[in-house]
């Protein structure tokens, strides 16, 4: 039997309180622009608004005026989303701090995730929304992802629990010894 092939994230679509309170969020926050909107053609009682998060695939929100930003964000159970998150660039990276503590918005502080950096916090709603930023680029031809697997398979054979710099270096120079050499 056939797999159902996926070949990327499409979009994520998420329930939200009133369009302005979407818009000052993704747009107004996350800098995301707001590239149009449309009635929910499931639900004409609400709106649906699309968001570029910066590579071109979408977010979107469904939003209805009698909806309300919640007192307190719901708890998290098995089958929930957990976080959302979202790529920066290591340059913003370096500022997420300063621009969240000025918006007034709290936050996790930065977190090392050995091959990534992160800081975690909370949309109106109290989605958790994670920004995070690799800690290196993949060779030529290749994906963060095969960069990833590959250096799981250096952790693995080293025995270590988690994927550090070094295993990003071994991997990286492991994928890039596959490219074709005159010396060879």
């Amino acid at each position: 039997m056939h797999k159902l092939q996926s070949q990327g994230l499409h979009h994520i679509t998420m329930m939200g309180a009133d369009r302005q309170t979407s818009i000052d969020f993704w747009e107004g926050v996350l800098g995301m622009p707001f590239i149009f909107e449309q009635p929910n053609l499931d639900d004409p009682d609400q709106g649906h608004l699309y968001f570029d998060p910066g590579d071109g695939r979408l977010i979107t929100i469904f939003t209805n005026e009698a909806r309300a930003v919640p007192e307190d964000p719901a708890e998290q159970a098995v089958g929930q989303l957990h976080h959302v998150a979202f790529s920066v660039s290591q340059s913003m990276y370096s500022q997420l701090v300063e621009r969240l503590d000025a918006r007034g918005i709290s936050h996790s502080g930065e977190k090392d995730r050995g091959f990534m950096n992160s800081i975690y916090f909370r949309d109106p709603l109290g989605m958790l929304i994670e920004l995070a930023s690799y800690r290196f680029e993949p060779p030529a031809g290749h994906t963060h992802a095969d960069v990833l697997m590959e250096a799981h398979k250096v952790r693995v054979a080293a025995e270590d629990d988690a994927i550090a710099d070094t295993h990003l270096a071994i991997a990286i120079e492991n994928l890039s010894a596959q490219r074709a050499s005159l010396s060879d």
